[in-house]
């Protein structure tokens, strides 16, 4: 545990304005309560990046094979990965419709991938951006330099720009991020239009680890007959996702596993669901899903044979 946090009179009076007295209230109370715990709380009993001798570990061992260099030049390489998702749901005037995804930024430990971050941002062309949780690199403590590395990416990328809280992130980011440009969606939604048609933008608070997701509340004021897209940090509730009628979900958290195998395949992935949903594009009961690699690192600042992505998902209508 680290203590409480330290919450001043005005950023009580935000979230209380921003989220509803009685969510804040609870929010910040979890916060209080479990940040940087390594068992209980969560889906996952074992929080091992919340273990700080685990860190250590996994970096000596790598040394001492020989391999953290290397991996430490993957991290550093970040790609652009390409996802299509058609579907006879989404409104004509959508089709081509484009988003980019940044995921599991872990800005302030993953200084070499957020340099490549910002040299693809001006190569690319798209209609909306969001992104999907982990901005810190640690689960607690101060996150002021990681909203400044923030900062410099959002001048970066083009408006508008949606996100969500992921297991790395406080609360107390919120109006930070909002102040960059960022809307966070903490349960909720917005709906997007183009020439008279329109679709559905959703968001949930975590689901992994302070469990303050609400994905009813999320999808409450969307017609179940309209397209809609749900941002969640971690793929685990994507069950809930499908059957709740969203037709699209983005989330990140599994970071692919980010030491796997060679050909890919995931030492661990540190999630409850099934593995062909650690990564990449899915399908789960219609709902179109895809998991982001995601571009920085947690723990350790390595990849191996898990190159970091930031996507692009272009949505094509489907006659």
């Amino acid at each position: 545990m680290t203590g409480e946090l330290r919450v001043s009179a005005e950023e009580i009076s935000y979230l209380e304005q921003r989220l509803g007295r009685r969510y804040a209230k609870q929010r910040l109370g979890v916060e209080r309560d479990h940040e940087a715990q390594v068992f209980g709380q969560g889906l996952n009993f074992f929080h091992i990046e919340n273990l700080r001798l685990g860190a250590l570990l996994i970096e000596s061992v790598l040394k001492m094979t020989g391999l953290y260099w290397l991996g430490k030049k993957n991290a550093a390489r970040v790609i652009v990965r390409q996802n299509w998702v058609r579907s006879v749901r989404l409104p004509e005037r959508f089709s081509g419709f484009t988003i980019l995804q940044l995921s599991d930024l872990h800005a302030d430990m993953s200084e070499g991938a957020m340099k490549s971050v910002a040299e693809l941002l001006g190569t690319l062309t798209y209609d909306l951006c969001v992104l999907t949780g982990d901005y810190r690199g640690k689960t607690s403590g101060p996150f002021e330099r990681t909203l400044a590395i923030i900062a410099d990416l959002t001048r970066l990328i083009q408006s508008p720009m949606y996100g969500v809280l992921g297991n790395h992130d406080s609360v107390l980011m919120v109006s930070s991020l909002e102040n960059l440009g960022i809307r966070v969606l903490l349960n909720e939604s917005e709906a997007i239009e183009r020439e008279g048609q329109r679709l559905h933008l959703a968001g949930i608070d975590d689901a992994h680890f302070y469990r303050s997701d609400n994905i009813e509340k999320a999808g409450a004021g969307i017609p179940h007959d309209e397209f809609s897209i749900l941002l969640s940090h971690t793929p685990e509730i994507y069950r809930q996702a499908a059957h709740a009628d969203f037709n699209l979900m983005l989330s990140g958290h599994t970071h692919g596993g980010q030491i796997c195998l060679p050909g890919g395949a995931p030492i661990k992935l540190n999630s409850v669901l099934p593995r062909h949903l650690g990564s990449g594009s899915w399908r789960h009961h219609g709902m179109h899903g895809y998991t982001s690699v995601g571009a920085g690192t947690s723990m350790v600042p390595v990849r191996l044979n898990c190159a970091p992505e930031i996507t692009l998902h272009r949505l094509e209508a489907e006659p």
